[in-house]
């Protein structure tokens, strides 16, 4: 697809549409005060978006606006309570404005797959119609699954819907002419949507949004790498409360996320770590611990060696705030693909793989460098494409 849709600074300008699957969790509902915040209080938002300095140099945005789908009918206000992440000196004053957004039931689990896709190009088409002027964007926050980590193994439609739902957000999506940000560790479908993606010019991106530990697992090993630091072992814990952390309990769940985590590194590194003792040692491992909450604690015991094969060790303590850290990456990938849309790019952006554990596409940078030179380069196309 070679047309292009405006230029960069009228793409800007112009409001978001974010149509979310699983809308009322942690962070879909961080998102829903963000984006209410954008609009009202930008400096509580804005500071935090690397897209503002790429794309806006540090200005204003165009309006930023939800809708989407949950399968809880509870009220805004109260999955926002309940999960505890957004003060509620925040967002209580705005309340009414939250419980009106318009999220609808998701597709019932045990429809036929073509039944949920309809359904969902039906909302999709109300969502829109209610803000023709917004460019609508799909963003996949669903839980992980259990089988839905692999991709192009099987078609989607051999896979139970009822236990794969993303499939058909993904598929309604592409054909209602909508990019796709997908921030879960699940996969969205075989080469062929991504091919049909590619072919209208469509962007579909993720997947698993690399937030905390990875993000700084991926600095730092880029960093020894780049000093000739050997790693000799990498030790991982991560201790969390939220739901996410209660469904990945769920070995099925855990493991396409688990499988992302290590994998990453022997990438980065471009050897596998502990090949000297004919076994992997980095060992990655995720614990659920209601105390935390969405307060998520991640602890890194890293052995390395230097000079005469001598052994060093670093020891790394993240305490971070899930939600709080997702939100503005989710933030920044829906102006990534409205502007990659325009600019006539479509189908899997490897570029993005700084915002990913998982990037579809290939090549995907691997080290932090690596990453942040495909990002300025994906930049300058969009500036070419688009420049006035």
């Amino acid at each position: 697809m070679e047309k292009t849709m405006g230029t960069l600074e009228t793409i800007v300008s112009r409001p978001l549409l974010l149509m979310i699957a699983g809308a009322k969790g942690a962070i879909g509902s961080t998102l829903a005060v963000a984006s209410y915040m954008l609009r009202h209080q930008p400096d509580l938002i804005a500071p935090y978006l690397t897209s503002a300095r790429l794309w806006n140099d540090g200005g204003a945005f165009g309006e930023v606006h939800v809708a989407g789908w949950d399968v809880s009918q509870a009220a805004m206000g109260d999955a926002l309570a309940r999960h505890g992440v957004v003060p509620e000196t925040l967002w209580q004053v705005v309340a009414d404005q939250l419980n009106h957004l318009p999220i609808v039931p998701a597709p019932e689990a045990t429809m036929p797959l073509n039944a949920q896709v309809d359904q969902v190009m039906r909302d999709m088409a109300t969502f829109r119609q209610a803000r023709p002027e917004a460019q609508p964007v799909l963003v996949n926050l669903l839980p992980a699954c259990p089988g839905c980590s692999l991709s192009g193994k099987a078609s989607g439609d051999d896979r139970s819907t009822g236990r794969f739902p993303d499939l058909a957000y993904a598929r309604a999506a592409i054909r209602s002419g909508v990019p796709v940000v997908n921030f879960t560790p699940n996969a969205l479908g075989d080469a062929d949507l991504v091919a049909l993606a590619a072919e209208q010019g469509l962007p579909l991106v993720g997947r698993d949004g690399k937030t905390g530990q990875t993000y700084f697992k991926v600095v730092l090993a880029s960093a020894l790498k780049a000093r000739r630091l050997r790693v000799d072992g990498w030790y991982s814990l991560n201790i969390l409360g939220n739901a996410d952390g209660r469904n990945l309990m769920d070995p099925d769940c855990a493991r396409g996320k688990l499988a992302n985590k290590t994998e990453l590194l022997d990438e980065v590194l471009g050897y596998r770590v502990g090949e000297a003792y004919g076994e992997s040692t980095h060992k990655v491992h995720i614990d659920y611990y209601p105390p935390r909450g969405d307060a998520k604690e991640a602890w890194d015991v890293i052995d390395i060696k230097g000079l005469f094969g001598l052994p060093m060790s670093i020891r790394v303590n993240l305490q971070g705030r899930d939600s709080i850290l997702a939100a503005p990456m989710v933030l920044d990938l829906a102006r990534w693909v409205v502007l990659l849309q325009a600019a006539g790019r479509g189908g899997a952006i490897p570029e993005l793989g700084f915002f990913f554990k998982k990037p579809e596409g290939e090549p995907a940078a691997a080290t932090f460098e690596d990453q942040l030179r495909q990002l300025s380069e994906l930049e300058a196309f969009c500036r070419r494409r688009l420049a006035g």
